[in-house]
C-alpha cells in the first residue's frame, strides 16, 4: 500500500471558497488512490504565477518527508507552468505522481512543464499585440464594464431626459479624448436615439454634455 500527500491548487480564492476545481481535483485523486493510503490533504488558494508563495504546497512536502509519502497532484498544471519551479520540487528529492499522466518520468514532465510555460508567454505577447493594434485602429480600453454599461443605456433610455447612463457614456467617451462628432456616430452605431427619437449630431451631444454640468441649463427641459 502506497502512502500519499495529496496537494490541490486552485488559482483565485473564490474558486477555492466555491469548491470549484477543488471537488474535481480530489475526485481525480481519490480515483486513484482508491487502494493506498492519503495520510494528509493541503489545498492552495494561489495564483499560478506566485511561484514562491506557496504555505500549503511546502507543508505538503514536509508531510510527505515526516510520512516517507508521495505527493500526489489531479493534474501537473495544478503546480506550476514554470520550469524553474518544477525543478526546485524535484530537487526536493520528493516523489511526485500527477493522475492525468501517471507514467510520466522526471524527463516527460520537465518537457510538458517547458511546453506550458511557453503557451503561458505566447498567450501574454499575443494578448499585448492584440490590445497594441486596438489602441492603433482607436478602440477604447479600460473600462470592463463598457459592454454592460451600453447595454444598460439602451433600456434605461426613455422619452424627456438623456438617461444618466447615457450621459456617462458620452462623458466616459469624451474623458477618453473622443471628439464630439465621434460621440454622436458611437452613440447612433448603438442604435441611443435622442430623447425625442432623433440622430445624435456633435451639436446634440454637445448640448446635453453642457446641460449635464449645469454650464447652459436654461429650463428643467432636456436639451434634445
Amino acid at each position: 500500500m502506497c502512502k500519499y500527500v495529496a496537494y490541490f491548487r486552485v488559482s483565485t480564492q473564490s474558486q477555492g471558497v466555491s469548491g470549484l476545481g477543488i471537488d474535481s481535483q480530489k475526485a481525480s485523486v481519490a480515483a486513484f488512490a482508491k487502494n493506498d493510503e492519503i495520510v494528509a490533504e493541503f489545498e492552495e488558494h494561489e495564483s499560478g504565477k506566485k511561484h514562491t508563495n506557496r504555505p500549503q504546497l511546502a507543508a505538503a512536502l514536509a508531510e510527505c518527508k515526516k510520512h516517507k509519502a508521495t505527493l500526489i497532484i489531479a493534474k501537473l498544471d495544478r503546480l506550476a507552468r514554470n520550469v524553474a519551479f518544477i525543478s526546485s520540487l524535484m530537487e526536493s528529492n520528493i516523489e511526485f505522481i500527477a493522475c492525468d499522466m501517471p507514467q510520466a518520468n522526471r524527463l516527460t514532465i520537465h518537457i510538458l512543464a517547458a511546453v506550458a510555460e511557453h503557451e503561458r508567454e505566447m498567450i501574454s505577447q499575443r494578448t499585448k499585440a492584440a490590445l497594441a493594434e486596438a489602441r492603433k485602429r482607436g478602440v477604447a480600453l479600460g473600462n470592463p464594464r463598457m459592454a454592460e454599461m451600453q447595454e444598460k443605456a439602451r433600456q434605461s433610455h426613455h422619452a424627456g431626459r438623456p438617461a444618466d447612463d447615457v450621459v456617462k457614456l458620452m462623458q466616459d467617451w469624451k474623458a477618453q479624448g473622443k471628439t464630439l462628432r465621434a460621440i454622436a456616430e458611437g452613440l447612433n452605431r448603438l442604435n441611443l436615439k435622442t430623447a425625442r427619437g432623433k440622430d445624435w449630431y456633435a451639436a446634440t451631444v454637445r448640448a446635453v454634455l453642457n446641460y449635464s454640468t449645469g454650464e447652459t441649463a436654461q429650463t428643467q427641459e432636456s436639451p434634445v
